[in-house]
Protein backbone atom coordinates (compact mmCIF):
# COMPACT_ATOMS: atom_id res chain seq x y z
CA UNK A 1 0.00 0.00 0.00
CA UNK A 2 1.37 3.60 -0.66
CA UNK A 3 2.00 5.78 1.63
CA UNK A 4 -0.17 9.22 1.77
CA UNK A 5 1.71 12.17 3.46
CA UNK A 6 -2.24 13.03 4.27
CA UNK A 7 -2.78 12.08 8.41
CA UNK A 8 -5.94 10.38 8.30
CA UNK A 9 -8.17 10.95 11.35
CA UNK A 10 -11.11 9.42 12.89
CA UNK A 11 -13.60 12.00 15.04
CA UNK A 12 -11.70 13.93 16.92
CA UNK A 13 -8.42 15.88 15.24
CA UNK A 14 -4.70 14.91 15.97
CA UNK A 15 -2.29 16.74 18.20
CA UNK A 16 -1.67 20.12 16.55
CA UNK A 17 1.87 20.01 14.37
CA UNK A 18 4.11 23.05 15.25
CA UNK A 19 2.62 26.51 14.01
CA UNK A 20 5.10 26.96 10.92
CA UNK A 21 4.19 23.23 9.72
CA UNK A 22 1.37 24.80 7.47
CA UNK A 23 1.30 22.08 5.06
CA UNK A 24 1.01 19.19 7.84
CA UNK A 25 -2.05 21.55 8.74
CA UNK A 26 -3.41 21.43 5.37
CA UNK A 27 -2.93 17.73 4.83
CA UNK A 28 -5.24 16.66 7.89
CA UNK A 29 -7.86 14.35 6.72
CA UNK A 30 -11.14 13.96 8.18
CA UNK A 31 -13.09 10.88 7.89
CA UNK A 32 -16.13 12.01 10.24
CA UNK A 33 -18.40 14.76 10.79
CA UNK A 34 -19.29 15.98 14.35
CA UNK A 35 -16.90 13.15 15.55
CA UNK A 36 -19.51 10.27 14.85
CA UNK A 37 -20.94 10.71 11.85
CA UNK A 38 -18.66 9.10 8.86
CA UNK A 39 -18.28 11.18 5.81
CA UNK A 40 -18.25 9.07 2.40
CA UNK A 41 -14.94 7.96 0.90
CA UNK A 42 -15.40 10.02 -2.11
CA UNK A 43 -16.18 13.08 -0.39
CA UNK A 44 -12.88 13.63 2.08
CA UNK A 45 -10.23 16.11 1.32
CA UNK A 46 -7.55 14.45 -0.03
CA UNK A 47 -4.48 16.82 -1.25
CA UNK A 48 -3.06 14.54 -3.69
CA UNK A 49 -6.43 14.71 -5.56
CA UNK A 50 -8.22 18.06 -5.32
CA UNK A 51 -11.73 17.73 -6.01
CA UNK A 52 -13.06 18.63 -9.49
CA UNK A 53 -16.11 21.16 -9.66
CA UNK A 54 -18.18 20.06 -11.79
CA UNK A 55 -21.42 21.34 -13.15
CA UNK A 56 -23.72 18.88 -11.04
CA UNK A 57 -21.54 20.15 -7.81
CA UNK A 58 -22.14 23.54 -8.58
CA UNK A 59 -25.77 23.09 -9.61
CA UNK A 60 -25.96 21.53 -6.75
CA UNK A 61 -25.26 24.32 -4.24
CA UNK A 62 -27.53 26.62 -6.32
CA UNK A 63 -30.33 24.42 -5.40
CA UNK A 64 -29.54 24.87 -1.91
CA UNK A 65 -29.39 28.29 -1.97
CA UNK A 66 -32.74 28.85 -3.32
CA UNK A 67 -34.70 26.61 -0.96
CA UNK A 68 -32.40 27.87 2.08
CA UNK A 69 -32.87 31.04 1.41
CA UNK A 70 -36.70 30.83 0.61
CA UNK A 71 -36.82 30.97 4.34
CA UNK A 72 -36.61 34.99 4.23
CA UNK A 73 -39.37 35.37 1.96
CA UNK A 74 -42.00 32.89 2.71
CA UNK A 75 -43.70 34.94 5.10
CA UNK A 76 -44.05 38.18 3.36
CA UNK A 77 -47.16 36.83 1.15
CA UNK A 78 -48.79 35.40 4.17
CA UNK A 79 -49.16 38.59 6.60
CA UNK A 80 -53.24 38.56 6.46
CA UNK A 81 -53.59 35.10 6.85
CA UNK A 82 -50.95 34.88 9.73
CA UNK A 83 -53.00 38.14 11.34
CA UNK A 84 -56.58 35.83 11.16
CA UNK A 85 -54.56 32.85 12.57
CA UNK A 86 -53.02 34.28 15.21
CA UNK A 87 -55.93 36.71 15.71
CA UNK A 88 -54.05 40.07 15.73
CA UNK A 89 -53.51 42.88 13.72
CA UNK A 90 -51.85 43.75 10.76
CA UNK A 91 -49.38 46.39 12.55
CA UNK A 92 -48.24 43.71 14.79
CA UNK A 93 -47.61 40.81 12.05
CA UNK A 94 -46.01 43.70 10.16
CA UNK A 95 -43.42 42.94 12.52
CA UNK A 96 -42.16 39.05 11.45
CA UNK A 97 -40.47 40.12 8.03
CA UNK A 98 -38.28 42.58 9.37
CA UNK A 99 -37.36 39.99 12.66
CA UNK A 100 -36.27 37.76 10.00
CA UNK A 101 -34.23 40.35 8.04
CA UNK A 102 -33.00 41.58 10.95
CA UNK A 103 -32.02 37.66 12.14
CA UNK A 104 -30.48 37.12 8.67
CA UNK A 105 -28.32 40.83 9.13
CA UNK A 106 -26.92 39.24 12.84
CA UNK A 107 -26.28 36.11 10.80
CA UNK A 108 -24.41 37.65 7.87
CA UNK A 109 -21.99 39.05 10.60
CA UNK A 110 -21.54 36.91 13.14
CA UNK A 111 -21.92 33.33 11.64
CA UNK A 112 -21.17 33.34 7.78
CA UNK A 113 -17.15 34.61 8.72
CA UNK A 114 -16.88 31.07 10.19
CA UNK A 115 -16.54 29.77 6.93
CA UNK A 116 -12.64 31.15 7.20
CA UNK A 117 -12.30 29.87 10.70
CA UNK A 118 -14.02 26.05 10.45
CA UNK A 119 -14.83 22.97 7.99
CA UNK A 120 -17.51 23.46 5.62
CA UNK A 121 -19.14 21.11 5.40
CA UNK A 122 -19.70 20.42 8.89
CA UNK A 123 -21.29 24.37 9.11
CA UNK A 124 -23.51 23.68 6.68
CA UNK A 125 -24.75 20.60 7.81
CA UNK A 126 -25.79 22.36 11.22
CA UNK A 127 -27.12 25.30 9.95
CA UNK A 128 -29.46 23.40 7.62
CA UNK A 129 -30.07 21.47 10.40
CA UNK A 130 -30.94 24.10 12.61
CA UNK A 131 -33.34 25.88 10.49
CA UNK A 132 -35.13 22.72 9.50
CA UNK A 133 -36.22 22.13 13.21
CA UNK A 134 -36.67 25.75 14.03
CA UNK A 135 -38.89 25.80 10.71
CA UNK A 136 -40.84 22.70 12.26
CA UNK A 137 -41.63 24.90 15.56
CA UNK A 138 -43.35 26.92 13.21
CA UNK A 139 -45.94 24.95 11.78
CA UNK A 140 -47.18 23.69 15.57
CA UNK A 141 -46.87 27.35 17.02
CA UNK A 142 -50.05 29.22 18.38
CA UNK A 143 -48.29 31.81 20.25
CA UNK A 144 -47.34 34.93 18.30
CA UNK A 145 -44.51 36.17 20.57
CA UNK A 146 -43.02 32.54 19.72
CA UNK A 147 -43.77 32.78 16.00
CA UNK A 148 -41.66 35.79 15.87
CA UNK A 149 -38.68 34.31 18.06
CA UNK A 150 -38.45 31.43 15.98
CA UNK A 151 -38.53 33.46 12.88
CA UNK A 152 -35.91 35.73 14.26
CA UNK A 153 -33.46 32.66 15.00
CA UNK A 154 -34.51 31.09 11.43
CA UNK A 155 -33.30 34.73 9.32
CA UNK A 156 -29.73 34.09 11.92
CA UNK A 157 -29.41 30.75 10.21
CA UNK A 158 -30.03 31.28 7.33
CA UNK A 159 -26.76 32.04 5.54
CA UNK A 160 -25.72 28.75 4.14
CA UNK A 161 -25.75 30.45 0.42
CA UNK A 162 -22.92 32.73 1.87
CA UNK A 163 -20.66 29.65 2.55
CA UNK A 164 -21.07 27.85 -0.40
CA UNK A 165 -20.37 30.91 -2.57
CA UNK A 166 -16.77 31.24 -1.26
CA UNK A 167 -16.97 27.63 -1.47
CA UNK A 168 -17.71 27.94 -4.98
CA UNK A 169 -14.91 30.28 -5.42
CA UNK A 170 -12.65 28.24 -3.80
CA UNK A 171 -13.51 24.87 -5.35
CA UNK A 172 -13.50 26.01 -9.10
CA UNK A 173 -10.68 26.57 -11.08
CA UNK A 174 -9.39 30.15 -11.56
CA UNK A 175 -10.75 30.16 -15.46
CA UNK A 176 -14.04 29.46 -14.16
CA UNK A 177 -14.74 31.01 -11.23
CA UNK A 178 -17.10 33.58 -11.94
CA UNK A 179 -19.31 31.03 -13.78
CA UNK A 180 -19.60 29.07 -10.39
CA UNK A 181 -20.38 31.86 -8.72
CA UNK A 182 -22.68 33.29 -10.90
CA UNK A 183 -25.03 29.54 -10.80
CA UNK A 184 -24.65 30.33 -6.59
CA UNK A 185 -26.07 34.07 -6.90
CA UNK A 186 -28.66 32.64 -9.52
CA UNK A 187 -29.89 30.06 -7.24
CA UNK A 188 -29.60 32.51 -4.60
CA UNK A 189 -32.14 35.18 -6.45
CA UNK A 190 -34.01 32.67 -7.57
CA UNK A 191 -35.28 31.68 -4.27
CA UNK A 192 -36.21 35.28 -3.72
CA UNK A 193 -38.39 34.92 -6.44
CA UNK A 194 -40.37 32.15 -5.82
CA UNK A 195 -40.94 32.02 -2.53
CA UNK A 196 -42.90 34.67 -2.76
CA UNK A 197 -44.75 32.87 -5.52
CA UNK A 198 -45.30 29.92 -3.68
CA UNK A 199 -46.16 31.01 -0.63
CA UNK A 200 -48.89 33.30 -2.69
CA UNK A 201 -50.35 30.18 -4.38
CA UNK A 202 -50.58 27.53 -1.41
CA UNK A 203 -51.35 30.73 0.83
CA UNK A 204 -54.21 31.22 -1.44
CA UNK A 205 -56.18 28.04 -1.44
CA UNK A 206 -54.76 25.66 1.56
CA UNK A 207 -53.44 26.97 5.45
CA UNK A 208 -50.38 28.68 5.80
CA UNK A 209 -48.95 25.98 7.63
CA UNK A 210 -48.80 23.93 4.08
CA UNK A 211 -46.17 26.50 3.38
CA UNK A 212 -43.96 25.78 6.20
CA UNK A 213 -44.41 21.88 5.86
CA UNK A 214 -42.86 22.20 2.70
CA UNK A 215 -40.08 24.40 4.01
CA UNK A 216 -39.45 21.74 6.17
CA UNK A 217 -39.46 18.80 2.96
CA UNK A 218 -37.41 20.80 0.83
CA UNK A 219 -34.32 21.64 3.64
CA UNK A 220 -34.54 17.78 4.71
CA UNK A 221 -34.08 17.09 0.88
CA UNK A 222 -31.02 20.02 1.19
CA UNK A 223 -29.50 18.21 4.23
CA UNK A 224 -29.76 14.71 2.64
CA UNK A 225 -28.08 16.19 -0.82
CA UNK A 226 -25.06 17.75 1.26
CA UNK A 227 -24.65 14.92 3.38
CA UNK A 228 -23.88 12.95 0.04
CA UNK A 229 -22.66 15.51 -2.24
CA UNK A 230 -20.86 18.47 -0.55
CA UNK A 231 -17.22 17.96 0.08
CA UNK A 232 -15.45 18.61 2.78
CA UNK A 233 -12.55 21.47 2.92
CA UNK A 234 -9.93 21.69 5.94
CA UNK A 235 -10.23 24.70 7.76
CA UNK A 236 -8.20 28.01 6.07
CA UNK A 237 -7.21 29.47 9.64
CA UNK A 238 -6.40 27.31 11.92
CA UNK A 239 -3.89 29.84 13.48
CA UNK A 240 -6.72 32.56 13.90
CA UNK A 241 -9.59 32.67 16.23
CA UNK A 242 -13.40 33.95 16.07
CA UNK A 243 -12.96 37.21 17.40
CA UNK A 244 -9.89 37.92 14.74
CA UNK A 245 -11.54 36.77 12.31
CA UNK A 246 -14.10 39.54 12.82
CA UNK A 247 -11.50 41.90 13.70
CA UNK A 248 -9.88 41.01 10.64
CA UNK A 249 -13.15 41.56 8.86
CA UNK A 250 -13.51 45.06 9.96
CA UNK A 251 -10.19 45.75 8.90
CA UNK A 252 -10.96 45.04 5.44
CA UNK A 253 -13.99 46.91 5.30
CA UNK A 254 -12.08 49.89 6.66
CA UNK A 255 -8.51 49.37 5.09
CA UNK A 256 -9.07 48.02 1.52
CA UNK A 257 -9.84 50.50 -1.26
CA UNK A 258 -11.13 47.86 -3.45
CA UNK A 259 -13.73 46.31 -1.44
CA UNK A 260 -14.79 49.67 -0.07
CA UNK A 261 -15.33 50.25 -3.91
CA UNK A 262 -17.26 47.60 -4.37
CA UNK A 263 -19.07 48.11 -1.46
CA UNK A 264 -20.42 51.13 -2.27
CA UNK A 265 -21.13 50.31 -5.84
CA UNK A 266 -23.00 47.41 -4.38
CA UNK A 267 -24.97 49.51 -1.80
CA UNK A 268 -26.40 51.97 -4.41
CA UNK A 269 -27.07 49.63 -6.89
CA UNK A 270 -28.98 47.35 -4.36
CA UNK A 271 -31.25 50.18 -3.35
CA UNK A 272 -32.30 50.97 -6.90
CA UNK A 273 -33.03 47.53 -7.66
CA UNK A 274 -35.25 46.84 -4.62
CA UNK A 275 -36.89 50.46 -4.88
CA UNK A 276 -37.68 49.25 -8.54
CA UNK A 277 -39.00 45.98 -7.46
CA UNK A 278 -41.34 47.36 -4.25
CA UNK A 279 -42.66 50.02 -6.15
CA UNK A 280 -43.65 48.07 -9.18
CA UNK A 281 -46.86 47.00 -6.96
CA UNK A 282 -48.17 50.68 -6.81
CA UNK A 283 -47.06 51.56 -10.16
CA UNK A 284 -48.86 48.07 -12.01
CA UNK A 285 -52.01 48.41 -9.35
CA UNK A 286 -52.76 52.45 -9.87
CA UNK A 287 -53.46 53.82 -13.26
CA UNK A 288 -53.51 53.61 -15.94
CA UNK A 289 -52.61 49.99 -15.54
CA UNK A 290 -54.99 48.63 -13.00
CA UNK A 291 -53.70 44.95 -12.43
CA UNK A 292 -55.20 42.75 -10.31
CA UNK A 293 -52.32 41.23 -7.43
CA UNK A 294 -52.17 38.01 -9.38
CA UNK A 295 -51.54 39.74 -12.12
CA UNK A 296 -48.86 41.38 -10.68
CA UNK A 297 -47.47 39.05 -9.44
CA UNK A 298 -46.94 37.04 -12.31
CA UNK A 299 -44.20 39.83 -13.10
CA UNK A 300 -42.28 37.88 -10.84
CA UNK A 301 -41.90 35.18 -13.67
CA UNK A 302 -40.30 37.78 -16.05
CA UNK A 303 -37.44 38.47 -13.38
CA UNK A 304 -37.38 34.63 -13.03
CA UNK A 305 -36.11 34.15 -16.70
CA UNK A 306 -33.66 37.48 -16.07
CA UNK A 307 -32.31 34.35 -13.00
CA UNK A 308 -31.83 31.57 -15.20
CA UNK A 309 -30.20 33.81 -18.28
CA UNK A 310 -27.83 35.17 -15.60
CA UNK A 311 -25.18 32.24 -15.20
CA UNK A 312 -24.45 33.11 -18.60
CA UNK A 313 -23.04 36.49 -17.83
CA UNK A 314 -20.19 34.08 -15.79
CA UNK A 315 -18.95 33.22 -18.82
CA UNK A 316 -18.60 36.73 -20.36
CA UNK A 317 -16.89 37.90 -16.92
CA UNK A 318 -14.54 34.89 -16.88
CA UNK A 319 -12.68 36.19 -20.43
CA UNK A 320 -12.91 40.09 -19.31
CA UNK A 321 -10.81 41.89 -16.43
CA UNK A 322 -13.83 42.39 -13.27
CA UNK A 323 -13.69 45.68 -14.00
CA UNK A 324 -14.41 45.93 -17.10
CA UNK A 325 -17.22 43.44 -16.40
CA UNK A 326 -18.62 45.56 -13.94
CA UNK A 327 -18.29 48.43 -15.95
CA UNK A 328 -20.85 46.70 -18.98
CA UNK A 329 -23.27 45.81 -16.21
CA UNK A 330 -23.52 48.94 -15.06
CA UNK A 331 -23.82 50.15 -18.69
CA UNK A 332 -26.96 47.88 -19.73
CA UNK A 333 -28.66 48.88 -16.09
CA UNK A 334 -28.72 52.31 -17.08
CA UNK A 335 -29.90 51.70 -20.05
CA UNK A 336 -32.66 49.71 -19.04
CA UNK A 337 -33.37 52.04 -16.19
CA UNK A 338 -33.74 54.50 -19.12
CA UNK A 339 -36.37 52.56 -20.44
CA UNK A 340 -38.39 52.29 -17.51
CA UNK A 341 -37.58 55.85 -16.70
CA UNK A 342 -38.87 57.15 -20.05
CA UNK A 343 -42.26 54.56 -20.29
CA UNK A 344 -42.72 52.46 -17.29
CA UNK A 345 -45.77 54.39 -16.34
CA UNK A 346 -47.33 54.77 -19.85
CA UNK A 347 -46.63 51.25 -21.79
CA UNK A 348 -46.50 47.62 -20.01
CA UNK A 349 -43.69 46.84 -22.45
CA UNK A 350 -41.12 49.10 -20.92
CA UNK A 351 -41.83 47.63 -17.63
CA UNK A 352 -41.44 43.77 -18.87
CA UNK A 353 -37.94 45.05 -20.59
CA UNK A 354 -37.31 46.73 -17.55
CA UNK A 355 -38.04 43.38 -15.25
CA UNK A 356 -36.07 41.11 -17.53
CA UNK A 357 -32.99 43.46 -18.34
CA UNK A 358 -32.46 44.77 -14.25
CA UNK A 359 -32.63 41.35 -12.95
CA UNK A 360 -29.55 40.42 -15.58
CA UNK A 361 -27.08 42.82 -15.23
CA UNK A 362 -27.72 43.35 -11.54
CA UNK A 363 -26.69 39.62 -11.22
CA UNK A 364 -23.44 40.17 -13.67
CA UNK A 365 -22.67 43.28 -11.79
CA UNK A 366 -22.67 41.06 -8.35
CA UNK A 367 -20.86 38.57 -9.67
CA UNK A 368 -18.02 41.27 -11.44
CA UNK A 369 -18.38 42.71 -8.03
CA UNK A 370 -17.37 39.12 -5.79
CA UNK A 371 -14.75 37.73 -8.38
CA UNK A 372 -12.78 41.23 -7.88
CA UNK A 373 -13.11 41.33 -4.25
CA UNK A 374 -12.47 37.50 -3.96
CA UNK A 375 -9.45 38.07 -5.84
CA UNK A 376 -7.68 40.05 -2.52
CA UNK A 377 -7.17 37.02 -0.54
CA UNK A 378 -8.42 33.04 -1.05
CA UNK A 379 -7.98 32.71 3.22
CA UNK A 380 -10.33 35.71 3.58
CA UNK A 381 -13.47 34.52 0.91
CA UNK A 382 -15.90 34.33 3.91
CA UNK A 383 -15.52 37.33 5.09
CA UNK A 384 -14.58 39.75 2.17
CA UNK A 385 -18.17 37.93 0.92
CA UNK A 386 -20.08 39.20 4.79
CA UNK A 387 -18.69 42.39 3.80
CA UNK A 388 -20.12 42.17 -0.17
CA UNK A 389 -23.58 41.16 1.60
CA UNK A 390 -24.12 43.39 4.33
CA UNK A 391 -23.49 46.08 1.81
CA UNK A 392 -26.54 44.55 -0.27
CA UNK A 393 -28.62 44.39 2.77
CA UNK A 394 -28.22 48.47 3.54
CA UNK A 395 -28.95 49.05 -0.28
CA UNK A 396 -32.12 47.38 0.29
CA UNK A 397 -33.08 49.16 3.66
CA UNK A 398 -32.64 52.55 1.76
CA UNK A 399 -33.86 51.17 -2.06
CA UNK A 400 -37.18 49.93 0.27
CA UNK A 401 -37.58 53.35 2.67
CA UNK A 402 -36.14 55.68 0.54
CA UNK A 403 -37.73 54.69 -2.97
CA UNK A 404 -41.76 53.98 -1.25
CA UNK A 405 -41.18 57.62 0.10
CA UNK A 406 -40.35 59.21 -3.72
CA UNK A 407 -42.89 57.28 -5.50
CA UNK A 408 -45.37 57.96 -3.17
CA UNK A 409 -45.28 61.97 -3.05
CA UNK A 410 -43.52 62.49 -6.44
CA UNK A 411 -44.98 59.24 -8.80
CA UNK A 412 -42.82 56.69 -11.11
CA UNK A 413 -41.01 58.90 -12.55
CA UNK A 414 -39.37 60.42 -9.94
CA UNK A 415 -38.35 57.56 -8.59
CA UNK A 416 -37.10 55.91 -11.78
CA UNK A 417 -35.38 59.02 -11.67
CA UNK A 418 -33.69 58.88 -8.71
CA UNK A 419 -32.44 55.08 -9.65
CA UNK A 420 -31.11 57.06 -12.56
CA UNK A 421 -28.75 59.16 -9.95
CA UNK A 422 -27.87 56.44 -8.03
CA UNK A 423 -26.75 54.77 -11.34
CA UNK A 424 -24.41 58.02 -12.02
CA UNK A 425 -23.01 57.57 -8.52
CA UNK A 426 -21.99 54.15 -9.15
CA UNK A 427 -20.18 55.31 -12.78
CA UNK A 428 -18.28 57.91 -10.34
CA UNK A 429 -17.42 55.32 -7.50
CA UNK A 430 -16.18 52.92 -10.38
CA UNK A 431 -14.09 55.48 -12.30
CA UNK A 432 -12.43 56.93 -9.54
CA UNK A 433 -10.09 53.81 -9.03
CA UNK A 434 -9.14 52.17 -12.57
CA UNK A 435 -8.67 48.28 -14.08
CA UNK A 436 -5.24 47.84 -13.06
CA UNK A 437 -4.62 49.46 -9.95
CA UNK A 438 -2.67 48.02 -7.00
CA UNK A 439 -4.06 46.67 -4.15
CA UNK A 440 -3.46 49.28 -1.65
CA UNK A 441 -3.51 52.12 -4.23
CA UNK A 442 -7.04 54.54 -3.68
CA UNK A 443 -7.49 56.61 -6.62
CA UNK A 444 -6.20 56.84 -10.19
CA UNK A 445 -5.33 54.78 -13.07
CA UNK A 446 -1.89 52.51 -14.15
CA UNK A 447 -1.08 49.24 -15.40
CA UNK A 448 -2.19 50.20 -18.52
CA UNK A 449 -6.41 49.56 -20.12
CA UNK A 450 -6.35 45.68 -21.10
CA UNK A 451 -9.83 44.18 -20.61
CA UNK A 452 -9.14 40.59 -21.76
CA UNK A 453 -7.93 37.96 -19.16
CA UNK A 454 -6.35 36.18 -21.82
CA UNK A 455 -3.87 39.06 -22.53
CA UNK A 456 -2.67 39.63 -19.10
CA UNK A 457 -2.00 36.06 -18.88
CA UNK A 458 0.15 35.86 -21.89
CA UNK A 459 2.41 39.12 -20.91
CA UNK A 460 2.16 37.98 -17.68
CA UNK A 461 3.51 33.97 -18.51
CA UNK A 462 6.34 35.88 -21.30
CA UNK A 463 7.66 38.08 -18.36
CA UNK A 464 8.11 35.03 -16.15
CA UNK A 465 9.67 33.25 -18.79
CA UNK A 466 12.20 36.64 -19.39
CA UNK A 467 12.58 36.67 -15.76
CA UNK A 468 13.84 32.93 -15.62
CA UNK A 469 16.11 33.10 -18.65
CA UNK A 470 19.78 33.84 -17.52
CA UNK A 471 20.68 36.00 -20.74
CA UNK A 472 17.93 38.06 -20.20
CA UNK A 473 18.92 38.26 -16.69
CA UNK A 474 22.37 39.57 -17.32
CA UNK A 475 20.93 41.82 -19.99
CA UNK A 476 18.59 43.82 -17.61
CA UNK A 477 21.30 43.37 -14.85
CA UNK A 478 23.11 46.39 -17.42
CA UNK A 479 20.27 48.38 -17.49
CA UNK A 480 19.19 51.03 -15.18
CA UNK A 481 17.49 50.15 -11.70
CA UNK A 482 14.57 52.30 -11.91
CA UNK A 483 13.45 50.61 -15.08
CA UNK A 484 13.79 47.24 -14.01
CA UNK A 485 11.92 48.33 -10.83
CA UNK A 486 9.20 49.62 -12.63
CA UNK A 487 8.87 46.62 -14.90
CA UNK A 488 8.06 44.60 -11.92
CA UNK A 489 5.32 47.60 -10.86
CA UNK A 490 3.88 47.43 -13.79
CA UNK A 491 3.87 43.40 -13.74
CA UNK A 492 2.12 43.34 -10.29
CA UNK A 493 -0.39 45.30 -11.02
CA UNK A 494 -1.61 43.74 -14.17
CA UNK A 495 -1.84 40.71 -12.19
CA UNK A 496 -3.69 42.03 -9.23
CA UNK A 497 -6.03 44.05 -12.14
CA UNK A 498 -6.76 40.79 -14.01
CA UNK A 499 -8.21 39.15 -10.65
CA UNK A 500 -5.61 36.21 -10.61
CA UNK A 501 -3.39 35.74 -7.83
CA UNK A 502 -1.17 33.43 -6.27
CA UNK A 503 -3.14 30.64 -4.90
CA UNK A 504 -0.52 29.31 -2.61
CA UNK A 505 0.74 32.32 -1.03
CA UNK A 506 0.92 32.29 2.70
CA UNK A 507 -2.39 33.41 3.46
CA UNK A 508 -1.79 32.94 6.93
CA UNK A 509 0.61 35.31 6.97
CA UNK A 510 -1.44 38.29 4.89
CA UNK A 511 -3.92 37.55 8.27
CA UNK A 512 -1.32 38.92 10.91
CA UNK A 513 -0.18 41.73 8.51
CA UNK A 514 -2.32 44.87 9.63
CA UNK A 515 -3.79 46.01 6.72
CA UNK A 516 -3.86 49.21 7.38
CA UNK A 517 -0.04 49.23 7.62
CA UNK A 518 -0.12 49.45 3.98
CA UNK A 519 -3.12 52.28 3.34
Amino acid sequence: MSHSPAETIVGQPPVAPAKHDSTALENVVYTTDFGFLPIPKRLRYDPEKPFQFGLLLNASFGFASTFIVANLYYCQPLLIEFSKSFNVTYDEVSRIPTLVQAGYAIGLLLISPLGDLVRRRQLVLSLVLVSTCLTIGLTITSNLRVFEALCLLIGIVTVTPQILMPLAADLAPPERRASAISVVLSGLMLGVLIARVLAGVIGNFNSWRIVYYMAIGVQCLVLVGSYFILPDYPPKNRDLTYFKILYSMAKYAVTEPLVIQAALINIASSATFTSFWVTLTFLLGGPPYHYSTLVIGLFGLVGMLGVFVGPLSGRLIDRLVPWYATLVATFMLVVFQGVQTAAGGINVAAVILACFGLDVFRQMQQVSLATSVFSISSAARARLNAILILSLFIGQVIGTSVGTQVFTKYGWRAASGLSMALFGWQFFILLLRGPHCSRKRWFGYEGGLEARKDVIAQREAKRDIELNDPEKNREKSTAPLAISHEDGKVGEKLTHGAGTETEKKDDAQTEKTDPSTNV
